[in-house]
């Protein structure tokens, strides 16, 4: 006996698609269908969106007339099919693609794609606030301030540029700004401090010895993944807990930092590291070496909801980067682009987790179309130490 084929379950193929590059330094995806279900993702890297727009539009050339369920096939094919795989542009391009895809698998199923990965491990997810900026001063008065709207966590920026070898003011100066933040925020407060690269090898390990007194909740990126193998002689001068992976792109990139073991959070970005499909299989493996993920994301409303989503299903994730507020978003906030605002929102410092299908999130159109007739061309700043030389921003 032949059974019918139910109508939601005909045959869907990918139509179209279109890049917005909005304010203050994102990039937007859509993709369409001809079953009429749309998709979203957030495919950039800060400072290259038009490098990246032009990488999304090369590895839509497959994809357009393909069915858009087959995300696991697509995914492979995106980063296999040329000979030259992995690194921010390409990743990022991927990771855009990856995000719609799954939206419009959760919008095909009507559910939201925490269900389409195994379901939720947890109703709500801790989340934690830039305080400070690229240059840190009154941090001590933004940690009160974020205490009083109910974070229980924040992450700051450690330290000015430093030289390889540099004056232990700026130690002394980086010290007295975490005093700070521990004072205003108390025993309690959850503290992330970022070295962002800026610290080489010498001066990270005078630093994180340093800090262990201030009893932080991570410090992440000691020095450039580039020369992770140093993070053995810094995880050796402190008992702070390392984190890192923000400029980490695949599981690949991540196989020798977990196996080397001295990495204890790791933070992939779901808009960088290869989208959804990727960041699932990244945190699954850190969750076999005992190590914590807190996915990186200082972006868009697009990349928060496929943070949240992954967040979710995974036991090992147990805090979440967002941007509200941060001191980037000065032409834009987080939930511009939203036609409901109140889908993050953070009570008693945990976000709640979108239910709505796909990525729970409905863009608006009308907004974001005339936020991309503006578009940007944001960069970061180019920084230079005393003796004129090329500083890590």
């Amino acid at each position: 006996m032949r059974v019918s084929t139910p109508p939601k379950f005909q045959p869907m193929k990918i139509t179209r698609f279109t890049l917005f590059q909005v304010p203050p330094r994102w990039l937007f995806l859509k993709i369409e269908t001809d079953a009429g279900l749309v998709g979203w993702g957030e495919p950039v890297i800060e400072g290259k969106a038009a490098t990246v727009a032009a990488a999304v539009a090369e590895l839509m050339e497959y994809l357009i007339g393909k069915n858009p369920l087959n995300i696991e096939d697509h995914w492979q094919v995106m980063y296999r099919g040329g000979f030259y795989r992995g690194g921010p542009i390409l990743m990022s391009a991927i990771a855009g693609i990856d995000q719609a895809l799954w939206d419009i698998k959760g919008k095909y199923h009507n559910a939201p794609i925490h269900q389409l990965l195994g379901g939720r491990a947890r109703e709500v997810m801790r989340v934690y606030s830039w305080i400070g900026g690229d240059r840190p001063t009154e941090v001590g008065l933004a940690a009160a301030n974020m205490v009083a709207k109910g974070f229980t966590a924040v992450k700051m920026n450690a330290t000015d540029e430093m030289e390889y070898i540099d004056s232990y003011v700026k130690v002394d100066l980086a010290l007295a700004r975490i005093a700070a933040v521990r004072e205003a925020g108390g025993p309690g407060l959850g503290i992330g401090i970022d070295f962002h690269g800026r610290v080489h090898k010498p001066m990270a390990k005078v630093l994180a010895k340093e800090l262990e007194p201030y009893r932080p909740m991570f410090i992440e990126e000691p020095v450039l993944p580039q020369n992770n193998e140093a993070l053995r002689e810094i995880a050796n001068h402190c008992s702070i807990p390392i984190a890192t992976g923000e400029r980490m792109f695949s599981r690949w990139d991540f196989k020798q930092l977990l196996i080397d073991g001295y990495v204890d959070i790791i933070q992939p970005d779901l808009s960088h590291a290869g989208g959804i499909t990727e960041c699932k299989k990244i945190i699954g493996m850190a969750e076999a070496f005992d190590v914590a993920a807190a996915p990186h994301c200082p972006l868009g409303p697009i990349a928060l909801a496929a943070c949240l989503q992954v967040d979710a299903t995974c036991h090992n994730a147990f805090i979440q980067e967002q941007s509200l507020g941060i001191h980037y978003n000065r032409e834009n906030d987080l939930l511009d682009y939203l036609v409901d605002k109140t889908v993050f929102d953070y009570e008693n410092g945990f976000c709640k987790i979108p239910e709505g299908p796909g990525l729970g999130i409905e863009i608006n159109d009308e907004y974001l179309l005339s936020r991309a007739a503006i578009g940007h061309n944001w960069h970061n700043p180019i920084w230079r130490n005393a003796d004129g030389s090329m500083a890590e921003w």
